[in-house]
């Protein structure tokens, strides 16, 4: 059976057991980080060296970073469907999983999630959060552009591009802070609150890390 280790409030996690849903996989979960602890013990750190979750164990593959989960996964249980033959159209939801990693969670998940709502009041860089913020409405003023002409990043069904993108709406609309009207990224959203393996993957509260920073 595939086993998944990680904290269900971890963003990375999250991404990883909506695949998971997605696909209809059983599996077995293993809580580890935070308060679960686990990532330096022998037994873990032979799985990833890192010490980070996600991690998986899927008869035997072991495979550790989020996205290189999503990639296995869906190249080994999710058809063409997921994981389509060619290699054009591969690489367009590889575009948008790389975008989402390497600029939006860098300013919403770094910059505002943990800048601003993990950091506590006496410690915020003010400055660096406005400039994430900025940067945030710039990332959802384009996706809402993009999604004008389709109902998913990656065209007329969800795909990979999808999940590392998606995985931030939650947090980005539960929070309190500045955001541009984007019609199209809402409807978005509430295409992905309408499947199931996403209100249970990625619609998880998220209060405990509230001005906390170890977690």
């Amino acid at each position: 059976m595939l086993k998944v280790w990680g904290r269900r409030s971890s963003f990375n996690v999250q991404k990883v057991l909506w695949l998971v849903g997605e696909l209809g996989l059983s599996h077995q979960h293993i809580p580890a980080g935070g308060d679960h602890g686990g990532l330096d013990d022998p037994d873990f750190l032979a799985m990833n060296p890192h010490g980070r979750v996600p991690v998986i164990d899927d008869d035997g593959v072991v495979v550790w970073e989020s996205h290189a989960i999503l990639r296995y996964l869906a190249a080994r249980h999710g058809g063409p469907a997921w994981w389509p033959s060619s290699p054009a159209d591969r690489a367009r939801a590889d575009g948008w999983m790389d975008w989402a990693q390497t600029a939006l969670q860098r300013d919403f998940l770094t910059g505002v999630f943990w800048g601003w709502y993990r950091t506590p009041l006496e410690r915020r860089d003010t400055p660096a959060i406005q400039a994430a913020l900025a940067a945030c409405a710039r990332h959802f003023t384009l996706l809402d552009k993009i999604l004008a002409d389709r109902p998913f990043l990656g065209g007329d069904a969800p795909s990979l591009a999808d999940i590392p993108a998606g995985t931030h709406l939650y947090r980005y609309f539960a929070l309190e802070i500045d955001r541009p009207t984007t019609p199209n990224v809402e409807a978005w959203y509430a295409r992905l609150q309408d499947r199931p393996a996403y209100r249970e993957a990625v619609m998880i509260p998220f209060g405990e890390m509230k001005g906390r920073l170890a977690y």
